[in-house]
């Protein structure tokens, strides 16, 4: 399997956003810090899962580990749903991760 790119995430939550938009928040600025805090609660639920079945069994349990991933994909769901909210590309976040990591490849 290839690579998932920011990209192609934006793309698929953006087509989830049009499809729900009569029932979700509508993606804007004002809605990115409720986004923010929906995906710190599925943050919570990937800690839960780490925590009642611990690390060796989320990384080898068949079933844990699905859950887990599930788990994570909405944390990523929540993530670009704030990106669009305030309109990042993935350009833009890419420009920011590199910069960052050289920033930390000199910290100490």
């Amino acid at each position: 399997m290839e690579d998932f790119s920011i990209s192609e995430m934006q793309k698929m939550q953006q087509e989830l956003q049009e499809k729900y938009q009569d029932k979700w928040e509508h993606i804007c600025p004002k809605v990115g810090k409720n986004k923010l805090l929906w995906m710190i609660g599925e943050i919570g639920e990937v800690i839960d899962i780490i925590k009642k079945n611990g690390s060796d069994t989320a990384c080898c349990d068949q079933k844990t580990r699905k859950d887990l991933v599930e788990e994570l994909a909405d944390v990523l769901m929540y993530y670009n749903d704030v990106l669009l909210c305030f309109d990042i590309s993935a350009e833009e976040l890419k420009q920011a991760y590199v910069d960052k990591f050289q920033k930390n490849m000199k910290r100490w």
